[in-house]
């Protein structure tokens, strides 16, 4: 077996956790989390994409890589007025949703139908108020601050993989070094904790609603896509279902929805790993491993960034999900005819807008989908004898 395998595997892993790691601890926040609970949905989410990334892998023999849905992270982290109960029962209808999805053929054909433009400008929505509050971080601590920030720009030129990984390890170690860390926590090993759901009508209609498109449009689709541009033919049903059916067994103890990469898939599928493709999915095996031993520290992990300034993680998610932003706005304006409802969609998202206790996220797609329609139905001439009458009047 070729080194390049288990060298991919563990770095998208690295990667891909310690990238994102401080958009789970947002999230957790966001939903009222105690640290007990944080560490619970790490531990648990961990535990879902290596099981369900080691059977998948070795069942299709294809690399089968998932991720936590950093794009539904977000959307949790910029909620507001749900509790940690509601959110782990809108990720159990989230993991139903996604199941059903993988039983039946025509609702992933569904949510592919959903223009790329309206859902990117959800998604884009979503995401600038991370990188608004990266930039509004600045002042809280320029001095430690601004220097990762122009260290994240020069190191993304050569390679942005690694990027937000450098910045929190030496932001930590700036952090620790300059004495803004009092001192590091206790080593310990992670446990789970069962959480009650609660399930209410806002929770299910502002949060999990949002979560599965945003998983299904933003993730699910892409990971997909990605497989078949390293010239596999994954089968979306299976792969689905079962990423939704560890979403719910994950769920109780306060995981949130796992889903296909896109980002470290790609490093695990390409040329670079082995050059015969059908030896490509062993990376699957080590990349679980990974997620395994982050499963049995995930407790650390958690206690470790709870000491880190507060400052620092804001910027680390900010710059986290600059790229998905940049990637979401240049998707949402593409289509010059799409143009207006992507922004429409955009601008209810970004707004914060909650109305009959539904989130902004249920919004901005509403918002986005009708103008859609109307600007359809213009082209369509159907408005002409209105315009007519109007002129008429006039």
């Amino acid at each position: 077996m070729r080194l390049s395998i288990p060298i991919s595997a563990f770095v998208a892993a690295i990667v891909g956790f310690g990238g994102t790691l401080a958009i789970v601890i947002a999230a957790a926040k966001a939903v009222g989390a105690t640290q007990i609970e944080t560490a619970s949905w790490v531990t648990a989410i961990c535990l879902a994409m290596a099981i369900e990334c080691l059977w998948l892998s070795w069942r299709t023999k294809m690399p089968v890589i998932t991720a936590w849905s950093t794009p539904g992270l977000a959307l949790i982290a910029a909620s507001s007025g749900f509790s940690m109960n509601e959110a782990v029962g809108a990720f159990i209808v989230t993991g139903i949703l996604l199941i059903a999805t993988g039983l039946f053929g025509p609702l992933t054909r569904l949510i592919a139908r959903i223009p790329a433009s309206v859902a990117s400008g959800m998604l884009a929505g979503i995401l600038v108020s991370f990188a608004i509050n990266a930039v509004k971080a600045i002042p809280a601590d320029p001095w430690l601050i601004l220097p990762l920030i122009a260290a994240f720009f020069v190191i993304r030129l050569f390679n942005p993989a690694v990027s937000v990984l450098v910045v929190l390890i030496g932001g930590g170690l700036a952090a620790f070094l300059t004495g803004r860390v009092g001192g590091l926590p206790t080593p310990e090993l992670s446990t789970l904790t069962l959480i009650a759901p609660q399930f209410s009508a806002a929770a299910i209609i502002g949060l999990a609603l949002p979560l599965y498109l945003v998983t299904m449009a933003s993730q699910n689709l892409s990971g997909l896509a990605v497989l078949r541009a390293a010239g596999y033919h994954p089968e979306p049903g299976p792969l689905i279902g079962v990423t939704g059916l560890f979403s719910l067994l994950s769920a109780p103890f306060g995981g949130s929805t796992t889903n296909l990469a896109a980002i470290s898939a790609a490093i695990c599928t390409g040329p670079d790993v082995h050059p015969d493709p059908t030896e490509r999915w062993k990376t699957g095996p080590f990349y679980a491993l990974a997620y395994l031993v982050f499963a049995i520290f995930g407790a650390s992990l958690v206690a470790i960034f709870a000491v880190l300034p507060q400052s620092l993680i804001v910027l680390v998610a900010g710059l986290a999900l600059m790229s998905p932003l940049a990637n979401a706005l240049s998707i949402a304006l593409k289509d010059e005819g799409e143009r207006m409802p992507a922004t429409v969609t955009f601008a209810v998202t970004a707004s914060g807008l909650t109305l009959f206790g539904v989130g902004a996220a249920f919004w901005g797609l509403v918002a986005g989908l009708v103008v859609l329609f109307l600007e359809a139905l213009k082209k369509q001439q159907s408005f002409q004898p209105l315009v007519r009458i109007w002129r008429t009047l006039s």
